[in-house]
């Protein structure tokens, strides 16, 4: 599974899917192309979300599409994830891909040019780049909150990764995202809260690819 390749990026959260399980709105995410799906749901008991994630595996191969878990290397060994997605203040990304081996996809989430080379320095293989316009999915630094299309800009100018843009973003402000050198945008509640998850993923999809 190649990052360069993937365009809409879906992060699962259960409390934000307006009362559907986490399963069937994949499965409606990958209808509507989505690329990767990142398995969080942190609030999931280490078994549940265990298998949670054996359910999202099955989807994501039918659909040919990525699994990422985050954090949990693991939890991404035990379901046969593609990868993991490591945050600042998880597992360096030297020890994911020691655990994983050569071909696990590793991402990290950053939000300076700093992190960013890091990261890649590391051996990182995409990059999550955020909060670009804010979050309400969790709680983050005030400095690393709403850093906008600029950034993604400057990161990319320093490092040669793919990157995607997460925090704040739905189908109309994504294409400023890719206009700013993203390979693609990474959602939650744009997707998950969304009354049709298949049409949303479908237009946001539809914005990237234009904007590209």
């Amino acid at each position: 599974m190649n990052p360069n390749e993937w365009r809409t990026y879906l992060v699962t959260q259960q409390s934000l899917s307006a009362g559907r399980d986490t399963a069937s709105v994949v499965a409606s995410a990958l209808d509507g192309g989505v690329d990767a799906v990142q398995l969080r749901e942190k609030g999931l008991d280490a078994r549940t979300r265990y298998r949670l994630g054996v359910r999202l595996r099955e989807l994501t191969d039918e659909a040919g599409a990525a699994l990422v878990v985050n954090d949990r290397i693991d939890l991404a060994k035990a379901v046969a994830a593609d990868g993991v997605h490591l945050g600042q203040s998880d597992l360096p990304v030297e020890v994911a891909r020691d655990q994983l081996g050569p071909d696990a996809v590793i991402g990290a989430s950053v939000s300076t040019v700093r992190e960013a080379e890091v990261a890649a320095a590391a051996g990182a293989d995409y990059l999550g780049v955020g909060a670009v316009y804010g979050t309400s999915s969790k709680n983050v630094d005030a400095a690393k909150d709403g850093i906008g299309p600029g950034r993604i800009r400057a990161i990319i100018d320093a490092v040669d990764l793919p990157v995607f843009g997460i925090g704040g973003i739905d189908a109309d402000n994504a294409g400023d995202v890719v206009a700013a050198g993203a390979s693609g945008v990474a959602v939650i509640s744009a997707i998950t809260a969304a009354d049709d998850p298949e049409a949303a993923a479908r237009e946001l999809t539809e914005v990237v690819e234009d904007a590209q």
